[in-house]
């Protein structure tokens, strides 16, 4: 019989009311069940949800889904990372309130997450901008300032004269402020920092205990903590050329094994050393100056053009007093990173070779392959940076690198210079303290009250949350809470006499590191969160599955880790460490790019026309061509972003989250296209019309597996699918799991479509391998699987039924594939019974055609029976 399309619009809007008014996604903390807490990254409430949220949202919904169906206590909550930059940019751009406008956003896109379908319980929700919430961040930071994690002291930041504000390296641009343009200068100014260095070997170490995070992840972890063992070494100055009140070089060095191969010092700008050369000499304090308004990131300093000034002085060789080196002030030096000093060794390092060369100075070669001559191996272009054998290096030559660091450390540990060692060995790490201080409005205020009689003293409790004042404004360069005539203005606590509030707020990677925990007690007024391990049985921390972007697997997944573990110092978690069990990073959703004449087009603009096996865009208003570019990252800059809202509308969520799921593994990049979405939503129209066509045949039969007869093979691949596609959503292999449901509709359209035919036996087998589906497909399209569950007759909804139990009899086959080989050449194969002994098999294979071709009517010599493996006829 004819049956109408599925219509989303009218069912999907229903079915969330449903799961609403049952409250069925609100978790609550006294079940008994086992507890299983599933967390996406929370999202910047910018105004609109874009396509990687579905993508990201999609995946942990359905990690959720199943595991409740699989009987766990699942916490799977949803927030606002909602203090930052945009939103102040936001208020003086468009003379609003930032708090007006991040709330506005946040209405936004609690509105699209709704239409997706999201299992999420949101009775927890909160932003990180709630008093309620950073009233907790503020206590925290007090009890770890007690701790001596926190501390106040000066540090060099990026200026911008113009905002008036302390820039990150990122926002720095040629030497420019991103937002003024103005030239950057560096200052020194008093900033509080979190000591997460005091935790450096701590978070290195509890890498090795992840054994759910991608190893990218916890290599890009361990590369940015950066743990060295090497020399801590003084280098004695030149006398005749040493600054007054000037005698040694103190640089820290990994590579002592290549001391003979140095050519020169390079300290940073801001080195003592530098600044007192400078004194005397005006074009080297111009270039240190240069250098302070350049950017300090990482990246800008792998790729910038390397410069030097030497500044005349001179450091003598540790093994030779008659050989000196240049010391240069260099730009990629910096003074917070070990002493602020290096030696150079053009031929083992590419940073170093290219000064070298661009400079004039020696490049000797002291390391080289095993295999080759010392005699004519140099080093031109290209640094050698592997293992060997020492050469040019005097007492070390002959020795492999290894070696050669332990004799020139043990050397040195020995030698005295000035009444001490000239050298001690020393652990290093690249990490460095955790720089908090904002001179921004919207962000979490740093509780602190800045007395002259009694210095920087903690808010008490009891006057906690600091709250931001909402009378505010940004004419003004620089800071509002600095501008504001009142709110800085307070009473010292411990004297009571007048004092200022610290105007600076914090990094907003501070309210992020912790959202986890709050969310596991929302509620509570007096705790951040409540303390997680109780008689015995395990709390919700740490997060089971985290699921976010791999742009976030250093800063934020690192801060979490640290501040997990400050909070377990000051009390206020008493299990974990580790914040995040298991971590899994999606890959990004891409595009393919267009432009026209007037500059980059969206998709909705265009329309693709295929002819002869080329494509070819052309704007829909106008006909006018446009050129198909590089599929790219959604970006509203190159303008290639498919709304969320423009899906759902026209195709439904369902089709949107299916879509997601099956394109490409989760770890990868999909690649969004119009054909895709059809596809999926073809899928769904399929599933409805298969279900809903047979509903009226399957009603009132009650579910049962067939054994024998026409529902053997369909019963056998339903259970087996079931079985696959819970073990493929424990993997989160999404797309393997989306193949296997394709398979099953493929093979149960024609049985369905012949029902009216079918006997009572192979009835009862669609029934049950119809409800198998449904449960299958509920936890990626929610919405269609209620609806075909409504549509036969089923009692309550899907998202409150239980995974269905699969018969392991079922699951194996009773037929297995063999290669069958002639002479050790494979021929082709033979299905035969698994339990089929070995005669069998022999005569088996015997009877096959191209074997019996092969032998040319010959009686072979043996048949070689691997069991279960390969079958070998020799001949």
């Amino acid at each position: 019989m004819a049956t109408e399309r599925y219509n989303p619009r009218a069912s999907e809007p229903k079915w969330q009311k449903a799961w609403n008014d049952s409250g069925l996604f609100a978790t609550k903390n006294d079940d008994a069940r086992e507890k299983y807490y599933v967390l996406e990254m929370f999202p910047y409430p910018s105004g609109r949800i874009h396509m990687g949220h579905v993508r990201n949202y999609t995946m942990g919904d359905v990690v959720a889904r199943y595991k409740r169906a699989v009987g766990y206590n699942v916490l799977h909550p949803m927030g606002w990372d909602a203090f930052g930059l945009p939103a102040e940019n936001a208020a003086r751009d468009n003379k609003v309130n930032p708090r007006d406008w991040t709330y506005a956003n946040i209405e936004t896109m609690k509105g699209q997450l709704k239409t997706m379908g999201l299992s999420l319980d949101w009775d927890r929700e909160f932003a990180t901008c709630d008093p309620s919430y950073y009233k907790h961040q503020q206590k925290m930071f007090t009890d770890m300032l007690k701790a001596g994690l926190v501390e106040r002291r000066a540090a060099k930041v990026n200026w911008d004269p113009v905002d008036m504000t302390v820039l990150a390296n990122e926002q720095v641009i040629d030497g420019r402020g991103w937002r003024s343009g103005a030239l950057v200068e560096q200052r020194d100014l008093t900033q509080w920092f979190f000591k997460i260095t005091s935790m450096a070997q701590d978070l290195l170490d509890g890498l090795d205990t992840l054994d759910r995070w991608p190893d990218k992840v916890k290599l890009m972890q361990s590369n940015w903590i950066g743990r060295s063992e090497g020399l801590q070494l003084r280098w004695k100055l030149d006398p005749a050329t040493a600054p007054d009140g000037t005698s040694e070089l103190e640089v820290y060095t990994t590579r002592p094994d290549t001391i003979f191969g140095a050519s020169f010092m390079a300290i940073a700008a801001d080195h003592p050393l530098a600044k007192k050369a400078a004194e005397k000499n005006p074009e080297l304090a111009a270039f240190n100056d240069e250098i302070r308004r350049r950017g300090t990131s990482a990246a800008e300093l792998e790729t910038a053009e390397k410069k030097g000034f030497d500044t005349g002085i001179r450091v003598v060789h540790p093994f030779d007093e008659s050989w000196t080196l240049p010391v240069y002030v260099a730009n990629f030096v910096l003074m917070d990173y070990g002493t602020g000093a290096i030696f150079g060794c053009p031929s083992g390092d590419q940073r170093d070779l290219d000064f070298a060369n661009k400079y004039g100075l020696p490049v000797v070669p002291v390391v080289m392959p095993k295999d080759a001559d010392a005699a004519t191996f140099q080093i031109i272009d290209e640094a050698y940076t592997d293992d060997g054998v020492m050469i040019h290096s005097r007492f070390l030559d002959g020795m492999a690198p290894k070696d050669a660091f332990e004799e020139v450390a043990s050397r040195l540990e020995k030698t005295d210079l000035r009444g001490r060692p000239q050298a001690a060995r020393k652990v290093q790490f690249r990490l460095r303290d955790w720089l908090i201080s904002r001179q921004r409005y919207w962000g979490c205020p740093i509780p602190v009250i800045h007395c002259d009689s009694c210095g920087s003293v903690p808010v008490p409790a009891e006057q906690l949350p600091v709250e931001l004042p909402n009378d505010v404004t940004f004419d003004r360069p620089g800071n509002p809470l600095d501008h504001h005539p009142t709110w800085k203005h307070v009473k010292c606590p411990s004297c009571g006499g007048d004092a200022r509030r610290d105007t600076d707020t914090m990094d907003t990677f501070a309210d992020s590191s912790w959202y986890f925990a709050r969310f596991t007690d929302p509620w509570n007024e007096t705790q951040p969160t409540t303390l997680d391990y109780v008689d015995g049985a395990k709390g919700w921390l740490a997060v089971d599955q985290y699921i976010g972007g791999i742009e976030h697997a250093i800063l934020h997944l690192l801060y979490s880790r640290f501040f997990t573990r400050a909070m377990k110092a000051t009390g206020h978690v008493n299990v974990v460490e580790e914040p995040f069990q298991g971590l899994f990073t999606q890959g990004m959703v891409v595009h393919e790019t267009y432009r026209g004449v007037q500059g980059w087009v969206t998709p909705a603009e265009i329309r693709i026309e295929e002819a002869d096996g080329k494509r070819r865009a052309t704007l829909i208003d106008t006909g006018e061509e446009v050129a198909i570019g590089s599929i790219e990252k959604m970006s509203k800059s190159k303008k290639n972003v498919v709304d969320p809202d423009d899906i759902i509308a026209s195709y439904g969520a369902d089709t949107a989250r299916f879509f997601m799921l099956s394109d490409s593994p989760p770890d990868r990049d999909v690649i969004w296209t119009e054909a895709g979405v059809e596809g999926a939503h073809r899928f769904v129209q399929r599933v409805w019309r298969l279900i809903s066509e047979a509903a009226e045949a399957l009603s009132g039969v009650a579910p049962a597996a067939a054994r024998e007869g026409e529902g053997a093979a369909i019963s056998k691949l339903a259970h087996k699918t079931v079985k696959a596609v819970g073990e493929d959503i424990e993997r989160l292999a999404f797309n393997k799991a989306v193949a296997r449901l394709y398979e099953l509709v493929n093979a149960l359209a024609p049985r369905l479509q012949a029902i009216s035919a079918a006997d009572a036996a192979e009835k009862a087998a669609l029934r049950e391998a119809v409800e198998m589906l449904v449960a299958m497909i509920a936890p990626m399209m929610p919405h269609l699987a209620e609806e075909c569950w409504a549509q036969i007759g089923g009692r309550g909804l899907v998202a409150e039924r239980s995974w269905p139990a699969f018969d392991a009899a079922l699951t194996v086959d009773d037929e297995i594939v063999l290669p069958v080989q002639v002479n050790g050449k494979k021929r082709g194969d033979l299905t035969i019974a698994r339990d089929a002994d070995q005669s069998a098999v022999e005569a088996a294979a015997l009877a096959l055609d191209f074997v019996q071709k092969a032998l040319e009517g010959k009686t072979p010599r043996k048949i070689v029976v691997v069991p279960q493996r390969i079958v070998n006829v020799v001949a």
